[in-house]
C-alpha cells in the first residue's frame, strides 16, 4: 500500500488546482506563452457568460442553463439541477481541472459552436472569482 502512495499523490496533482486561483494562474500562464502583457478581465468574463451565441445547440448562452445569477443553481434542459458557478456559493467549483476542462469542452462546444480559449476561460473564472 505505501509503495502505491506516491503514484497516488501524482495523479492527484494531475487533475487537482486545488483553488480557483490555482486554476485561474495556470489559465494566465497558458495565454502568456505567447501573450506575455495578458490580463485577465472580469468584464470579459460576464460578457462571454451573458452574450448569445449561434453554438451547436442553436442560440443559446451560460445564463441560459446556469441562470443570470452563478450564485443560483441552474437547470440543464433536460431540468437536472446544476450546482452554482460562482465559488463563493459552490467552494468546489474550479478545483478540479480534469473536471472544469471536461466542462468547458462541452459547454464551449454547445454554446459557443467552438473550443474556449484559454484567454476566455481566464476572463470566465476571473469573473466568477469576482463575485461575492
Amino acid at each position: 500500500m505505501l509503495k502505491s502512495l506516491p503514484l497516488l499523490f501524482v495523479l492527484a496533482a494531475g487533475t487537482a488546482a486545488a483553488t480557483p486561483a490555482a486554476m485561474l494562474q495556470d489559465y494566465v500562464a497558458a495565454v502568456r506563452k505567447s501573450d506575455p502583457a495578458f490580463t485577465p478581465a472580469v468584464s470579459r468574463g460576464e460578457a462571454l457568460f451573458r452574450k448569445e451565441h449561434a453554438g451547436q445547440a442553436g442560440r443559446a448562452s451560460c445564463a441560459a442553463c446556469h441562470t443570470d445569477d452563478p450564485k443560483k443553481e441552474g437547470r440543464t434542459r433536460a431540468h437536472k439541477a446544476i450546482a452554482p458557478l460562482a465559488p463563493a456559493a459552490n467552494p468546489e467549483r474550479f478545483t478540479d481541472t480534469a473536471k472544469t476542462e471536461k466542462w468547458f469542452g462541452r459547454n464551449c462546444q454547445d454554446v459557443v459552436g467552438r473550443a474556449c480559449t484559454p484567454a476566455e476561460k481566464a476572463d470566465f473564472v476571473t469573473w466568477l472569482i469576482s463575485i461575492r
